[in-house]
Formats: structure tokens, sequence, C-alpha cells
């Protein structure tokens, strides 16, 4: 199958299209967008600015990617780009913004993302792969999203968050604190609600790896002692389990915001 372009789109010159592309009608599609293999548009989406969809991607009616960030004052420039990988599909009225130049410029989103009707993807965010968000779920600027987080319908998250992979962000939840890998928050503000054993599960880890996880959860969160000397002795106990150490290292690098706990 060839490239399809309905007669009522709009494809700026210079755009480039891939193979095999179909664009529906009143869809527009930026001068400076690039499209990759297999990608499909539906009616009314729009690829603005300096964005890349990698091959094929899906866009519903009415999703929007590429505009520039929700920043008063500020005027899109060659430096504000959105980068989408393959695999990915943005339901109705889904949206993802450029970056910041002074922050670097670059909104990334990886492969096999699922981004359900009316979530928001705000300026500067680094989105991992298999990433599922629900119907209106809004991250702020420069969040970074491990691999394989899902998020429920109508979550928030603040600003300059990490949320580490395999992370679950329960419907509702007001997010103001940075997300263990593995971890599961509920709530408004959003607490520590245990792991993520569902997930986790499903994802094929065994009852050995999940242990680690486990014990390591614990002992941070539930042994004895100030958090910072529980997080010490947890990082000497387990220097040697990959995934203990995958959640103790996450809150060791820190952040721009503080750790969600266990309420």
């Amino acid at each position: 199958m060839s490239t399809q372009i309905h007669p009522s789109a709009f494809v700026e010159e210079g755009a480039q299209l891939g193979t095999e592309v179909t664009i529906g009608p009143f869809c527009h599609v930026s001068a400076n967008a690039v499209i990759g293999d297999g990608c499909k548009l539906h009616s009314h989406a729009v690829v603005a600015g300096h964005t890349s969809l990698g091959a094929n991607s899906v866009l519903f009616p009415h999703a929007t990617l590429g505009c520039s960030p929700q920043v008063i004052g500020f005027e899109s420039t060659p430096e504000s780009r959105l980068e989408i990988g393959e695999n990915c599909t943005f339901r109705e009225y889904a949206t993802a913004h450029a970056g910041m130049p002074k922050f670097g410029g670059l909104t990334k989103v990886g492969n096999h993302c699922y981004i359900m009707i009316g979530a928001h993807i705000a300026h500067d965010n680094h989105i991992g792969n298999h990433v599922v968000m629900a119907n209106n779920v809004s991250l702020a600027g420069h969040i970074e999203v491990g691999d394989h987080v899902w998020f429920g319908g109508l979550a928030a998250v603040h600003q300059f968050s990490r949320i580490g992979r395999n992370a679950f962000i329960g419907g509702g939840a007001i997010v103001v604190e940075d997300v263990i890998p593995f971890g599961s928050v509920v709530g408004n503000h959003a607490k520590l609600s245990g792991l993520n054993m569902v997930g986790l599960k499903r994802r094929g880890f065994d009852k050995e790896q999940l242990m680690q996880i486990r014990s390591a959860y614990k002992a941070v969160f539930f042994g004895e002692g100030l958090f910072r000397d529980r997080l010490a002795k947890a990082a000497a106990d387990f220097s040697d389990k990959p995934l203990a150490m995958e959640l103790i290292s996450f809150i060791q690098a820190g952040g721009d915001r503080p750790i969600c706990k266990p309420a």
C-alpha cells in the first residue's frame, strides 16, 4: 500500500513522510514534521513544529503533537522538539508538547506507549517504553517516567518528579513526590501504598525477584532507625541484588522532589 493523503488534509511542503503512511481528512502536518513508515493519522490529527513520529504509530481524531510549551510568552523555535517512538498510540484529544530550549529543548516518548483520551504530556518530559496513560492523565513539565509505568485515569504529576520503572499510579492520584521503581501510589496527595505486585507478576518477575524487591522495600521504609540510616544499611545489605539496588539507587540519586513514602 502506498502513502495515502486525504484531499482535505494539509501537509506542508518540507514534511518528511515514510512509506505506507495514511493521513485522514482535515489533518495538519507541519513542514518540519517527520512521519515514520506505516503511521496512521485519523481525521483532524495534528503534527506541529519540529516533531518526529516513529514507525507504525497511530493518532486518533484531534490528537495533537508538537505544539509549543504552555509557557506564557514562549515562542516556538527550531530547538523546541518532540520525539515519539515507534508503535505508539495517541487516542482522541491526547496532547504532547515540544521542549524548552533552555532545558535542552526535547520532549521524548519511548516505544509502544499508549496514551488515552485527553491525556497530556507537557514540555521536557522524558517518557520510557511501554508506558500507559489512561484518560485525562496530566503530566506537568520536566518529568521522568521509566519503562512499563501505568497511570490510572485522572492522575496528575507535579513538575520535576521522577517515576521509576514498573510503578503504578492509581486513578485520581495527585503525585507531588518521586515514586520508587516497582512502587504503587494512591491518593491526594499520593502516598506509597506498597509495591506494584500485580504489574510485576504480569511482566514475568519470578518469585525470587519479587522477594528481593519486597525485602529491600521493607528494609528501607519499615526498618528501625532514621530513614537515611535504613537506606545506607539496605545499600550495604543488598549490594549484590540488582533489583533491590535499583530501588535503593533511585532514592540515593535524589531529585528535585522528595521521595513518596507510605502514609
